[in-house]
């Protein structure tokens, strides 16, 4: 029997905002296209004439409407389908949010929804992005104040 194997990319689109309990991070999570499937972060596959931030970026824009600054890559998950014979494995980045459209090409099929980590960590359907969001808060927690606004990698 032959197995497929599929690869993705994905992004953890974040801002600072102070929020009612204190925190100041918020993330942006999206609806799964699938109905009663949950949130989760901007995800799919690259194309061979991109880059991994830029297939990175090009999903965010799809499915989220936000563009920003692609930061290092928090890591990668491999996976078993649990749908199919299908394994997975999957590439993430930190998405540093300075635009948030309007418009745009998944709008009329996903919700998006602003929630703390803590909320984002309830909403989230896989333990792999999960996984990547406290790698996230762990990066930026690390890093001093003066730090916490990230370099550009890769812009709008």
């Amino acid at each position: 029997m032959i197995l497929s194997y599929w690869s993705f990319v994905g992004c953890i689109p974040y801002r600072y905002k102070k929020m009612e309990d204190g925190s100041n991070l918020e993330v942006l999570v999206i609806s799964s296209q699938r109905k009663g499937k949950g949130m989760l972060f901007p995800k799919g596959g690259w194309e061979t004439d991109e880059s991994i931030h830029e297939a990175a970026l090009r999903e965010t824009i799809e499915e989220a409407g936000v563009k920003g600054i692609v930061e290092e890559e928090l890591g990668q998950w491999s996976f078993k389908s649990k749908g199919n014979d299908a394994f997975y494995e999957g590439h993430m980045f930190p998405l540093y949010v300075k635009e948030q459209m309007e418009l745009w090409p998944e709008k009329h099929i996903r919700q998006r929804v602003w929630m703390s980590v803590a909320e984002a960590k309830e909403a989230c359907q896989h333990w792999w992005m999960r996984e990547a969001l406290d790698r996230l808060v762990g990066r930026l927690e690390a890093k001093p104040r003066s730090e916490a606004k990230p370099s550009s990698r890769s812009n709008l």
